[in-house]
Formats: C-alpha cells, sequence, structure tokens
C-alpha cells in the first residue's frame, strides 16, 4: 500500500479509503469487523463514516461497529486514522426537535460527544462537514471546531460535497482566525461523474485539501455492470445512478465502449475505475466501501494497478471532462 500526506498536513494516510457505510444495514457486525482487520493487513490506515450511517432509526449504528472494533485492542485505534462526519438531523424520526442537525455550535459540541461515544475513542483524527449549511456562519462553525481541537477531541476539520466557492469561504474565514481550516474535501468523482473538476477539485488544490472521492465506480457503473448483466448477476444495476445511465440509450453505449476498452487489455472495469482516480491531480484516495470481502481484495489489487498514457488517453474520450472553469461554461 502506497501512502500520501492528507492535503497539506503531515498525516500521512493510505491511497485507498475503506468506507464503512455498508456496515450496519448490509453488512453485519462480525463481517464488518473481518473486513476492517482484513485493510488494516492490507496497509490501509484511513477509515471513513459518518454519524447518520446506518440510516433511519438506526443512525450511528455504523459507528457503533467500528467502536466495537476498537474495542478489542490489538493496536486497532492507534493504527486508524478516522474519520466521521457531522450535520444529519440525528433526531429519531418519530421524534423530531431542533438543533439536532447542520453545523450549530450546539449541534457540532453534541454531535462530535455522541460520535466518541459510539466510537468508543477519546478523539477524532478527520472531522467533517457532511454537507454545507448556509444558516450558519462560519464564525460560529469555527469555534465550535477550535473549542474540540482545543479540547483534544478533534485533530483536522474537513468538508464533504462542498462547492468549490464554499471551500474558499471556509478558509478564508479560517484564516482571519488563525485556525488550520479544511484539510480535506469528500465528493463525488468518477469517470463518469468529473464536475468536480470544473471548480472543486482546483479549489481544493488551491487551499491545499486533499480530495477523497466518495463513489469511485458511479454506483456501480463502472464495475463491469453490462458484462454482470449477461451473466446473469445485474441485481444492483437498475437501481440508483445505474438505472439512470443504463436506460440511457447514449450512455449505455459509453459503458458499453469502456467496458470493450478494458477487455481489450486484458483489465477489470472496477480495477480501472479505481486506478484512473489514483491518476487524477490533487487526488488523495478514493472510497471504497465493501460489502463482503471480496470487494476490499478486488479494490487493494486496484491500487497497484498502473493505466499507460494511451489507454488514460481512451478513457478520456469514452468518458470526456468538462474541462476547468470558466472555459467549461464560457470563454
Amino acid at each position: 500500500m502506497e501512502y500520501t500526506q492528507l492535503g497539506r498536513t503531515g498525516l500521512k494516510v493510505s491511497r485507498l479509503v475503506l468506507g464503512t457505510m455498508n456496515f450496519g444495514p448490509f453488512t453485519e457486525e462480525p463481517d464488518a469487523h473481518a473486513i476492517m482487520d482484513a485493510a488494516l493487513d492490507a496497509g490501509i490506515n484511513f477509515f471513513d463514516t459518518a454519524n447518520a450511517y446506518g440510516w433511519g432509526a438506526n443512525k450511528g449504528r455504523t459507528e457503533e461497529i467500528i467502536g466495537s472494533w476498537f474495542a478489542q485492542g490489538g493496536g486497532r485505534r492507534e493504527k486508524t486514522v478516522l474519520a466521521t462526519k457531522v450535520y444529519a438531523d440525528m433526531a429519531a424520526p418519530d421524534e423530531p426537535w431542533p438543533n439536532r442537525g447542520g453545523l450549530s455550535a450546539l449541534h457540532i459540541r453534541q454531535a462530535a460527544e455522541a460520535s466518541l461515544r459510539r466510537l468508543g475513542t477519546d478523539h477524532i483524527d478527520l472531522y467533517q462537514f457532511h454537507h454545507i449549511d448556509r444558516s450558519t456562519p462560519w464564525e460560529e462553525i469555527w469555534q465550535a471546531i477550535d473549542v474540540l481541537v482545543q479540547q483534544g477531541k478533534v485533530l483536522y476539520a474537513g468538508s464533504s460535497n462542498f462547492p468549490g466557492w464554499g471551500i474558499a469561504q471556509a478558509n478564508e474565514a479560517a484564516a482571519r482566525r488563525g485556525s488550520l481550516g479544511l484539510v480535506s474535501e469528500q465528493c463525488l468523482y468518477n469517470l463518469v461523474e468529473r464536475r468536480a473538476e470544473m471548480e472543486v477539485v482546483p479549489a481544493a488544490r488551491a487551499y491545499g485539501l486533499g480530495v477523497i472521492p466518495w463513489s469511485p465506480l458511479h454506483g456501480g457503473v463502472l464495475g463491469g455492470v453490462l458484462r454482470k448483466e449477461r451473466d446473469g448477476d445485474g441485481s444492483r444495476s437498475r437501481s440508483g445512478r445505474a438505472a439512470e445511465m443504463l436506460n440511457d440509450p447514449v450512455e449505455r453505449a459509453r459503458v458499453q465502449a469502456y467496458e470493450d476498452l478494458c477487455g481489450e487489455h486484458g483489465l477489470d472495469p472496477g480495477d480501472v475505475g479505481l486506478a484512473w482516480l489514483l491518476t487524477r491531480p490533487g487526488v488523495t484516495g478514493p472510497i471504497v466501501g465493501p460489502r463482503v470481502r471480496g470487494q476490499l481484495d478486488s479494490a487493494v489489487r486496484a491500487a497497484a494497478l498502473e493505466l499507460p498514457e494511451e489507454f488514460l488517453a481512451a478513457l478520456d474520450e469514452i468518458f470526456p471532462g468538462p474541462g476547468p472553469a470558466p472555459e467549461a461554461f464560457a470563454w
């Protein structure tokens, strides 16, 4: 496993990030523990979660599973760079209550304490804002984070799903306070969805944020979905982003061209999708969210794959990027 520094920080993280969103809803606790053990064995030290994972009435369940894994000892917590998130409304579905979501100082404090309890740890390495909060001023947000940093409960702050202007606004506000500001941005970014290249990735690079792409295979679209359909294993291909693309004849043809190109070079489409992201400027590492151990093993294999320039050029022809802003939408 290769390692890189997270943005402008001195923190070294693996170039694959273990995503835990499936732990609880789709992957039972013993299997989740086994996947996390295998990730550490493979050299993956960067784990990502969120306080809302578990979803619905089970929000927080994923953090609890990670916490029970840490409790087994063996250096698990010490070896792990732990990232979680704050923003989602954590009120029970049948008991709505104000101030249970967003980025107010009150919610940040309450959410951080709750995450620490569920995770069974005394600090969060990377505390990420899960979404931009248009109703809370950055002075208030940074005040709350600065207190957590001073208490030793949070080491770094990051963003997720932010626009480029939001990254700039956040870090300019932090600079005025003499705070470190955002050090990472977690965004939707893959071969199919490249709009982040217009402003989000350039803003992240300009302000020294490491880019952490989520959904690197675009909901399974880049994982050989058409081949799986032909093999009778396309059960997930008709939902979410995959359904939108495959129901469009033009987009379906692009996916087919992608799979044909990978086949001509003897490469697995899923491996290529991950390996391509590792070639992109500013990318720290994509988030892989395995449901089963085999999916983790595949991701580790992809991290070692080197794609030649002519192959990368062919990928650009199938899935061209939007180009930089403002040229992408102006002159």
